[in-house]
């Protein structure tokens, strides 16, 4: 019986589907515990043993979005019947709405932060990957690896140095210097990954658009641009994966104006203790911009995964 040795067999291809459900549901299942304890009360979430069926509630996300203090009676009465549901939720624990929470405000500079310096880092790092590529650069191998161990070295190594820095420049505490020293710590990668993709694009598209009279920056925008185009989608995930759930420089280099959330989310405090689900609700929020993103440039991320894997 004739067979193909690159067809898998059905014994093959039930077992792949099998161990990448596993995979699946073993990847998937902290993200769905942690979406499911944002929608649990206070108790069920500390509950021993887990809940995993329970009553709904939006007390995380209320507690998540406002600041509250405890109130008497009276006050209470004073304030009369509450008027919306959150503040049903909250006038049930004897507790009354002092204001809005600064997590509206942490998680818009996680946006700011780490959105500007993916496109400063994509911007500046193509450019460097394109010069690399197509020009004779001086220890162009040197330099390449120079840029690569940038990387490499931990961000504690370099903590009290850049502190210290920030501090006499007057950059703690602000967007700008998050957004300058995020761009330079993903600019390695942004150059070494956009420089491989930069150099399986052929060198006579280039050349041939030069002689039809297109400048170097026209070449370099509307022929080699478009061919790295899924290179370049690939990197500013990568990039801005680091920027958007980078801990360290955050906790030491911001404390209000610049904050960004992780290191607020972890520091959201309930009665008598920490508020797991306000905890939860906040990582859930914080998760959709990068999954949203990642799943806008899905196509671009597996074809540039697989950018230059079968040469022809």
């Amino acid at each position: 019986m004739s067979y193909s040795v690159t067809d898998p067999s059905l014994r093959q291809k039930w077992g792949a589907g099998i161990l990448v459900i596993t995979y699946a549901l073993i990847t998937l299942l902290p993200l769905v515990w942690i979406v499911a304890t944002g929608f649990k009360s206070p108790a069920d979430s500390i509950a021993y043993p887990p809940k995993i069926v329970f009553q709904p509630s939006l007390e995380g996300y209320v507690n998540l979005f406002t600041t509250q203090t405890r109130a008497s009676e009276e006050t209470l009465k004073a304030l009369g019947e509450p008027t919306t549901w959150y503040d049903k939720i909250v006038r049930a624990k004897n507790m009354m709405i002092a204001g809005p929470s600064r997590f509206p405000e942490r998680f818009f500079n996680s946006v700011i932060i780490g959105f500007g310096s993916t496109f400063f880092a994509i911007v500046l790092g193509t450019a460097a990957a394109y010069a690399f590529s197509r020009f004779r650069v001086p220890l162009k191998d040197d330099l390449l690896f120079f840029i690569l161990s940038t990387r490499m070295m931990p961000p504690i190594a370099v903590a009290i140095p850049i502190f210290l820095m920030f501090r006499h420049l007057g950059l703690s505490d602000t967007h700008a210097g998050m957004i300058l020293l995020y761009t330079a710590v993903n600019l390695s990668l942004s150059v070494w990954l956009i420089n491989g993709f930069i150099d399986e694009i052929p060198i006579e598209y280039e050349e041939a658009a030069l002689i039809d009279g297109y400048t170097r920056f026209q070449a370099f925008y509307k022929v080699v641009l478009p061919q790295a185009a899924t290179g370049i989608a690939s990197t500013a995930i990568f990039c801005l994966i680091f920027a958007w759930n980078e801990y360290a420089f955050a906790v030491l280099l911001t404390s209000g104006n610049a904050q960004t959330a992780p290191p607020f989310i972890p520091t959201i405090i309930g009665v008598g203790g920490q508020d797991w689900p306000a905890v939860a609700a906040g990582a859930t929020l914080f998760l959709l911009p990068v999954m949203i993103f990642t799943i806008l440039l899905r196509k671009h991320l597996l074809r540039g995964i697989t950018f230059g894997a079968v040469r022809k």
